[in-house]
C-alpha cells in the first residue's frame, strides 16, 4: 500500500493529509474528540497558492460535445472500490475541492469480495471458437457412431446371404478397411478434443462456453434495406445482386428436336414400332439428364422427383423458337397431387437449350448480366439455374400470341405501352452508351464469321458447283446469292447506307444521346399473355391490362434508338414463323399500314410507365424526344402528350397559361404530332439496317456442308442434319428473302438505282407503300 493511501483496517486515527500533496503542507492535527466518533477519513483541501495577475482574471468556459463528454474520459479499471473511490475523488477534488466521507466498515468488505477477472475482446473470440469446435466435434462423433452402427448391421445382413469362405474373407477385408479409417478419424477427433481442453485451460474454463448468436446493428441495417428491396419471388439475392445456381454439365438434345415423343409413358399402350421405340429411348435419356440436372441446381422442389424417373415427367418442345430449342418441363402428377408438409412441390419449368450456331452470335456472359439486371426490376421470368448450354426458367401461365394477334388494336396498343415501359424502366450503362446502337456493333462482330460463309456459298455459285436442290435446305440455289448479289457489293451498299445514316442525325454523338434499352426481338413468338388465375387479380382492371403481356427471351437486348425497336416490330407482321411450308417468308403485304403504325407510336408517346418502388425499376425522367433527323423535321421539345408528374397541375393557384387551357392543350397535342411523325420516319430510316442485322444472323445459323465451321464446346448437332428431322428452319432462305427487302429500301431511299441491279434481284424485290 502506497504511504498516500491510509490503513484502514485499524481503529487508530492517523493525521489526515491531501492526496494531492504539496512541498509547502503542513500536519494537521484533528480534533481528538470527532476523530475516534466520527471514524471517517477525511481528505484535507490543500492550501491555495499565490495566485498570479492573470490567473486572477475570469476565464471563459464552453460546454463539452456530446462526443468529448462520453469519450473525453478513459474508463476506470476494474479494481477493488476503495481505491477507486480515492481516485475519483482525487480527480473530483482537483475540479471541485469537495470533501468525502468513506465508512471503513464498507472498505474492508469490499476489499475482502472477490472481484471478476478482468475480461479481453482476445478471450471472448477464443471462448465463441471453442465453442463452435466443440459443437462440430460433438456432432461430428454423433454422425460417425451413427455410421457404424448402420455398418454393423449392414455386415450381418451381408453374411448371411453370402457363400462361406470367399465372402467371409471379402467382407473381413471390408470390416478391417473401415475399423482402419474409424480408428484414424477417432484420433483425429480425440486430438481435436485435447486442443480445446489445453485452450480451456489457457483461458481459466471450466466448462465449454455457449454463444447465442445476436443481432448487431450491422444485420439490423441489412434487414432494413431488404424491406425496401424489391426482389423477385424465388430469387436469391446477396448484397442486390441476383444470385442464380449453375453448373458445368452439358444436355444434348440431338435426338430431340422433334415436336412430339415427350410425354409420360402410359403403361396401358400397346407395342411401338422401331423407329419409334428408338424415338422413345432417346426422349427417356434426355428427361433422365433433365432430372439430373435440376438435382444439380437444386431447383426448389425437384429434389423430390428421385433420379433416372424420366418417363414419369413430360417434356415438351415448343415451336416458333428459332436460335435455341425451349421445352416445357412438368413434373408427376403424383408428386404435385400429394403435397409433403415442409416440402414444396415441384413446379413447371421453361428449360432452353441453346442453338449449335448460337455460340458465334450471343454473348451468354452478357445476356445471363442483362437478365440479372432484369431480375432487380422484376422484367421478364425469373432465372432458375444455368448449365453448359442452356438454363432453366421460370414458367408462366400464359399464352403465346401469334401472327394475328399483332394486327388486333387493342394487343397492338398494349406491347407499345410496354415497350414504353422497357425503354424508360431500364437504364443504359455507362459502356453501353459509349458503345453506341447494339445493332451496329453486332454487325461489325458478326463481320468476319459472315464474310467467311457468305465468300464461301458465293464462290460455288460463280463456279456452278452450288449442287442440285435435293430438299427444302437447299431452295436459296434456285434464286442465286444469299445476298441477291455478291458479296463486296453488298457490303459496300451496306457502308454506304451507313454513312448516310449518321449524316442524317448529324454524327455519332447524337444517335448516342437517343438511345434507350430494346429488346431488339419483338417478333410475336416472345410476347406472352399471362391468364391470371384470380379473378380479382390487378391485371384485369383497364389500367393494368396491358401488364398482361410478357416479353421474353432477351438474347438481343441492348441499346439502340426507339427507331429501331419500332422497324424491327414492324417487320415482324410479315412473318408466320408457324407456316408448314414458307415459314421463312417475308410477306411486305403484311407490314403494318401508316394508320396501324401511327395506332401503336400514339399509344407509346401518350403513355407514362407507372413505377411504385425506386426498388422496381429506375425510370429515365427524360421524356421522349427525337432527333433532327432532316432540316424539313423540326427538333422536338419535350413529349407533353399525355399526364405528367409536374406539381404545377395539383395547384389550384398555378396560373392559367397564354392563350388558355384550351390553348395549351391544342399545343401539347401538336407537339405529340410531331413526335408521332418524327418515330415514323426514324423506324423507316432504321428498316435496312435491322434487315442487314438479320441476314447476317441468317447466314451465321445456317449449317453449310464442306465449310468446317468452328465447332463450339456443348453444342449439338443442327436440325437440318437430324435423321428424320424435316422441320428444321431455312435459315438461307430466310436471309435470301430479308435481302430483298434490304434492297428495296436502299432503292426507297435512293441509295441504289433499281436498273443497277442484277436481274434476279429486280424480280425479286421487295417494296412496302408504308
Amino acid at each position: 500500500m502506497s504511504a498516500s493511501t491510509p490503513n484502514l483496517t485499524t481503529g487508530e486515527a492517523h493525521p489526515l493529509r491531501s492526496a494531492m500533496k504539496y512541498d509547502d503542507d503542513r500536519e494537521r492535527v484533528p480534533d481528538s474528540g470527532t476523530a475516534s466518533s466520527m471514524k471517517a477519513v477525511q481528505i484535507a483541501e490543500p492550501e491555495s497558492a499565490p495566485s498570479s495577475p492573470e490567473e486572477n482574471l475570469p476565464k471563459r468556459q464552453f460546454s463539452a460535445g456530446l462526443a468529448k463528454r462520453l469519450s473525453g474520459r478513459s474508463p476506470m479499471p476494474l479494481a477493488n472500490s476503495s481505491r477507486s473511490s480515492l481516485r475519483s475523488q482525487t480527480s473530483l477534488e482537483a475540479l471541485g475541492d469537495l470533501p468525502r466521507a468513506i465508512s471503513t466498515q464498507q472498505l474492508q468488505e469490499d476489499c475482502a469480495q472477490p472481484q471478476p477477472p478482468r475480461r479481453h475482446r482476445l478471450d471472448a473470440v477464443g471462448e465463441r471458437i471453442i465453442a463452435q469446435v466443440a459443437d462440430w466435434l460433438e456432432h461430428e462423433r454423433t454422425k460417425r457412431h451413427n455410421r457404424k452402427v448402420r455398418r454393423a448391421h449392414g455386415s450381418r445382413r451381408k453374411q448371411r446371404k453370402e457363400d462361406a469362405e470367399g465372402s467371409e474373407l471379402q467382407s473381413t477385408i471390408q470390416a478391417r478397411r473401415f475399423s482402419i479409417d474409424s480408428q484414424s478419424s477417432d484420433v483425429s477427433l480425440d486430438r481435436l478434443q485435447k486442443i480445446i481442453d489445453d485452450s480451456m485451460s489457457s483461458l481459466g474454463l471450466s466448462a465449454i462456453p455457449h454463444h447465442s448468436p445476436r443481432l448487431g446493428r450491422k444485420s439490423q441495417r441489412r434487414r432494413s434495406i431488404a424491406l425496401h428491396r424489391t426482389a423477385s419471388s424465388d430469387t436469391e439475392f446477396y448484397d442486390g445482386d441476383v444470385l442464380v445456381p449453375a453448373c458445368d454439365g452439358v444436355l444434348d438434345n440431338s435426338k430431340t428436336l422433334s415436336y412430339v415423343g415427350g410425354n409420360a409413358v402410359n403403361e396401358a399402350e400397346s407395342t411401338v414400332k422401331r423407329r419409334e421405340e428408338k424415338e422413345r429411348r432417346a426422349w427417356l435419356v434426355f428427361k433422365n439428364e433433365v432430372i439430373r440436372l435440376a438435382h444439380t441446381l437444386r431447383l426448389k422442389g425437384w429434389r423430390r422427383v428421385p433420379l433416372d424417373t424420366g418417363d414419369t415427367i413430360s417434356v415438351e418442345r415448343l415451336s416458333g423458337a428459332l436460335t435455341n430449342a425451349v421445352y416445357v418441363v412438368t413434373p408427376p402428377e403424383g408428386i404435385t397431387s400429394k403435397p409433403e408438409s415442409g416440402k414444396k412441390n415441384p413446379a413447371k419449368l421453361l428449360l432452353r437449350v441453346y442453338g449449335p450456331q448460337a455460340e458465334h452470335i450471343i454473348d451468354r456472359e452478357n445476356e445471363l448480366s442483362v437478365l440479372r439486371r432484369l431480375a432487380r426490376k422484376k422484367i421478364g421470368p425469373r432465372l432458375l439455374g444455368t448449365f453448359a448450354n442452356g438454363r432453366f426458367e421460370q414458367y408462366l401461365n400464359a399464352i403465346t400470341l401469334t401472327a394475328e394477334d399483332l394486327k388486333d388494336p387493342d394487343t397492338s396498343k398494349q406491347i407499345a405501352k410496354r415497350m414504353r415501359e422497357l425503354h424508360d424502366g431500364m437504364e443504359l450503362l455507362e459502356d453501353e452508351k459509349i458503345g453506341g446502337p447494339a445493332v451496329l456493333k453486332n454487325w461489325d462482330n458478326w463481320l468476319t464469321r459472315v464474310s467467311q460463309v457468305i465468300s464461301f456459298l458465293d464462290a460455288k455459285m460463280l463456279a456452278g458447283g452450288s449442287g442440285p436442290v435435293r430438299n427444302p435446305a437447299d431452295a436459296w440455289k434456285e434464286y442465286g446469292f444469299v445476298c441477291g448479289t455478291d458479296w463486296p457489293t453488298f457490303k459496300a451498299m451496306f457502308d454506304k447506307y451507313r454513312q448516310y445514316l449518321f449524316d442524317r442525325y448529324g454524327g455519332t454523338k447524337v444517335v448516342r444521346e437517343h438511345l434507350v434499352f430494346c429488346h431488339n426481338d419483338t417478333q410475336y413468338g416472345n410476347i406472352l399473355r399471362v391468364r391470371p388465375d384470380d379473378k380479382k387479380s390487378p391485371l384485369l382492371l383497364p389500367n393494368y391490362e396491358h401488364k398482361q403481356l410478357v416479353v421474353i427471351d432477351f438474347e438481343y437486348a441492348a441499346a439502340n434508338v426507339r427507331g429501331y425497336e419500332f422497324a424491327n416490330h414492324f417487320t415482324e407482321w410479315c412473318y408466320d414463323y408457324h407456316d408448314e411450308e414458307r415459314s421463312f417468308a417475308c410477306n411486305v403485304d403484311r407490314y403494318p399500314t401508316h394508320d396501324q403504325q401511327y395506332r401503336l407510336i400514339k399509344s407509346y408517346v401518350n403513355h407514362r410507365p407507372e413505377f411504385p418502388h425506386p426498388g422496381a425499376s429506375t425510370p429515365v425522367l427524360t421524356p421522349v424526344t427525337t432527333p433532327n433527323m432532316d432540316p424539313s423535321t423540326p427538333s422536338l421539345p419535350p413529349a407533353t402528350g399525355g399526364s405528367t408528374s409536374s406539381i404545377v397541375e395539383f395547384m389550384l393557384d398555378a396560373r392559367v397559361p397564354p392563350g388558355g387551357w384550351k390553348e395549351e392543350e391544342k399545343r401539347r397535342e401538336d407537339q405529340a404530332e410531331e413526335q408521332i411523325k418524327s418515330l415514323i420516319e426514324e423506324a423507316r430510316l432504321w428498316r435496312p439496317i435491322c434487315s442487314a442485322m438479320w441476314i447476317a444472323w441468317g447466314i451465321m445459323q445456317a449449317k453449310i456442308p464442306g465449310l468446317d465451321p468452328v465447332e463450339s464446346p456443348g453444342t449439338t448437332a443442327a436440325p437440318e442434319e437430324e435423321e428424320g428431322d424435316d422441320q428444321g428452319f431455312d435459315y438461307l432462305r430466310y436471309a435470301q428473302e430479308r435481302a430483298m427487302f434490304f434492297w428495296g429500301d436502299c432503292v426507297t431511299l435512293g441509295l441504289a438505282k433499281l436498273e443497277d441491279l442484277p436481274e434476279a434481284v429486280r424480280n425479286n424485290i421487295k417494296f412496302s407503300q408504308h
